[in-house]
């Protein structure tokens, strides 16, 4: 049985391991097995190449609807493999165990079919990528989830830039009339000139905080293509 045809006992995640091969460097690919019965089960993890690999817990008991992390470590490769094909192969088993079994107590056997134990087995492939080949799915992962921006969020966008517009341009004209006051002053004496001068002013501001606020809730543009 393979992890894409699912067990009844136990179901992993992914369903397949994947490492990114650079020589000389650790690689690791994180499985997630989860419970699927009212009952303790117990799993092992086993592969054809023990020593290429580090597994832990390669044991271990799982509560019922529980899950547990395994952590596969692909030890440092001194030359990469031809074509980067892998020909490894790793299998967990399963089993239903006794209430509150210890991973310590379990007995010898406990993986070994026979007297009409339930053992399940699933196996598991192995796949080599390239960094360069890890970066480009990274990328096409990253235009596909830009790409499916909803129409909502886009809306929201336009309608940002458009309120900023419109204060920019408000601001615009309280200047310009700011200007003219200026200049009226200085061929005659306004009385009235200090308050509306200082209102004016206050209402600059008020506009400048509002165009600050906007700049700063407005999304950063998406990055250049190159």
């Amino acid at each position: 049985m393979t992890a894409a045809e699912g067990n009844q006992l136990m179901s992993v995640h992914p369903n397949d391991l994947k490492f990114i091969v650079e020589l000389e460097k650790q690689s690791f690919c994180d499985l997630r097995v989860v419970n699927n019965t009212e009952h303790h089960v117990a799993f092992k993890v086993k592969t054809t190449s023990p020593k290429k690999y580090f597994v832990r817990p390669n044991t271990g008991v799982v509560q019922p609807w529980d899950s547990c992390t395994i952590r596969v470590t692909l030890q440092a490769q001194r030359e990469y493999p031809p074509d980067m094909q892998c020909k490894d192969k790793f299998l967990l088993q399963s089993t239903i165990v006794a209430p509150n079994t210890d991973v310590d107590d379990l007995p010898a056997d406990t993986f070994t079919r026979g007297s009409g134990k339930e053992l399940e087995e699933c196996k598991l492939k192995v796949f080599y990528v390239s960094p360069s080949s890890a970066q480009g799915n990274a990328e096409d992962e990253g235009l596909k989830s830009s790409s499916d921006k909803s129409p909502d969020s886009d809306f929201n966008v336009q309608q940002l830039k458009d309120e900023r517009d419109a204060a920019v341009r408000q601001t615009l004209q309280l200047q310009q009339e700011l200007d003219f006051l200026k200049r009226r002053r200085q061929h005659r004496n306004d009385p009235g000139f200090s308050i509306t001068f200082a209102a004016l002013v206050g209402l600059i501001g008020i506009m400048v905080g509002f165009l600050l606020n906007l700049s700063l809730s407005s999304p950063p543009p998406p990055p250049p293509m190159e």
